[in-house]
């Protein structure tokens, strides 16, 4: 089942799940401006799949043969939380040893009464990777154009409190946007969290 739009994709030596095509950003270089997607694989979903169709999905696969699980895709997989919680529980009840989540870290605005980095930790999250893009909130908001206010310092925010959780945290750009790498970089080291020009 693939909902006119793969669920899961293979990479790197990667399992990569596409779970939702809704972000809260709109950023400038986003891939899904100009393809469908990636690798021989089409990520745009007709319709979203239920938690269950997810789980279907994953039980014909063999997740073991994988270095790591990774929520990404085209679109905010943290839309849904509920059920990248569900997903993360159930993939590492059936072993996998790393599971890993992509996100532009709006979590703190979607779900303000939540602690989201204990939420996903308790899960058995092992790292996130998050897009930082933009080292000041003018750029932030030129380059991600981002829905919900306030975002560029939430990010950081949401970063900190994964890197507090023990989580392997890793704040990335985009190489060919014109931010000051360097800036973001000293934003990641003062936190604890990796870097990783993309």
């Amino acid at each position: 089942m693939n909902m006119n739009g793969s669920i899961v994709y293979e990479g790197n030596g990667n399992l990569y799940l596409n779970i939702t095509n809704r972000c809260t950003n709109d950023c400038i270089f986003c891939i899904r401006k100009y393809v469908d997607g990636i690798w021989g694989y089409r990520l745009m979903l007709e319709r979203e799949p239920s938690l269950e169709d997810i789980i279907n999905v994953l039980e014909s696969v063999d997740v073991m043969r994988y270095d790591e699980v990774v929520f990404t895709g085209f679109g905010e997989p943290l839309m849904r939380l509920d059920d990248v919680i569900e997903i993360t529980k159930y993939l590492k009840n059936r072993g996998v040893k790393r599971v890993r989540l992509d996100t532009n870290a709006n979590a703190t605005l979607l779900y303000p009464h939540r602690n989201v980095a204990r939420e996903l930790k308790e899960s058995g999250m092992d790292a996130v990777s998050i897009s930082l893009n933009a080292q000041n909130e003018k750029s932030y908001e030129e380059i991600c154009n981002p829905k919900l206010m306030g975002a560029f310092n939430r990010v950081i925010e949401f970063a900190t409190e994964c890197v507090k959780e023990g989580m392997d945290v890793r704040l990335t750009v985009v190489g060919y946007v014109d931010v000051d790498v360097h800036a973001c970089e000293m934003i990641a080291r003062k936190i604890g969290a990796d870097f990783y020009v993309r």
